[in-house]
């Protein structure tokens, strides 16, 4: 039996998702989660199969919560299933290392077919995505071969400080939600600031945007 962890603040997304993977004998859901902590804690504990993740997940992002179940259990295989077809979001999920980039508005029979293929270990992008979004990554990773991408020397908690102060989050907003001080919160944004190079409140804006972490309001 495959097991397959699902992940979307919408409960009417995850119903249909599910009913349709339930219908064929050889998928099992083993958990649900409306947040992406709550989604990562469920990977850690059963090490499903798939995980099936909503890009804008509320609490921790999509692209965190792949890269840190990937750590968790390098077995499973992610596949991003998202509203987003603009191409940072794509690439992103890719460099987090999702496997699949399936868009919300695909068939239910598409659905499935991304499904296997991500299960099968083959790289799988909705239509009309793939080509030029397969075409840009390849440029992406050629160029991150000759300077390292700046992103990746935050640490896991200084990229939730960068997505937490990019939708406007206080000090004492972050303090709370990460079980920290308002003070190690101001720390974290120092660095982060000083790692990526930016300047003012607006760059982080700015920079998440830019990086797919957040949208536009």
């Amino acid at each position: 039996m495959i097991t397959i962890l699902l992940a979307d603040d919408h409960p009417i997304v995850r119903q249909g998702v599910r009913g349709l993977l339930e219908s064929e004998p050889e998928f099992e859901i083993v958990g649900e989660a409306d947040d992406g902590r709550t989604a990562l804690q469920l990977a850690e504990t059963l090490k499903p199969d798939l995980a099936i993740l909503d890009l804008m997940l509320p609490d921790l992002n999509g692209l965190e919560v792949t890269r840190r179940i990937l750590h968790a259990s390098p077995h499973t295989r992610v596949a991003i299933l998202s509203m987003y077809a603009d191409e940072p979001h794509v690439l992103e999920a890719l460099r987090a290392g999702a496997i699949a980039y399936i868009l919300k508005g695909t068939s239910t029979e598409t659905l499935l077919f991304a499904v296997r293929e991500t299960l099968a270990g083959r790289r799988y992008l909705s239509p009309p995505l793939s080509d030029r979004a397969i075409e840009a990554y390849l440029l992406q990773a050629g160029e991150a071969s000759r300077a390292m991408d700046r992103y990746d020397l935050l640490t896991a908690r200084e990229r939730e400080v960068l997505e937490l102060l990019a939708r406007g989050a206080s000090y004492a907003e972050i303090a709370e939600r990460l079980i920290i001080s308002p003070r190690t919160a101001e720390t974290h944004r120092t660095n982060l600031m000083r790692k990526l190079d930016l300047k003012t409140p607006a760059d982080i804006t700015l920079y998440a945007i830019q990086r797919g972490l957040i949208t536009p309001d």
